[in-house]
């Protein structure tokens, strides 16, 4: 069974909301043991978990680019090796 590029792919959403939710938690939970109010706790997490969600979102896309590079380079190299191959 061939493995495609689809199959080396990572997903971008689940990925980004899990970290989101970690993110948002650990932050509201750092606020609150500081003493914050709740509503400034609630606040800062919110932007927090915003902010990972589309770091992690650019971080996974550029990580996708990366794999898709190697797996194209990696093809291309296999085939000049087929044709050298056919060509002796």
């Amino acid at each position: 069974m061939k493995t495609g590029a689809n199959d080396m792919m990572l997903y971008i959403r689940p990925i980004a909301v899990s970290i989101a939710v970690v993110c948002f938690f650990a932050v509201s939970f750092i606020g609150s043991f500081c003493g914050f109010a709740p509503a400034t706790c609630c606040r800062r997490a919110f932007f927090a978990a915003i902010a990972a969600y589309v770091v992690t979102a650019l971080l996974v896309k550029a990580i996708n680019a990366v794999l898709t590079s190697a797996l194209i380079s990696d093809y291309l190299n296999r085939l000049k090796e087929k044709n050298r191959a056919a060509g002796n």
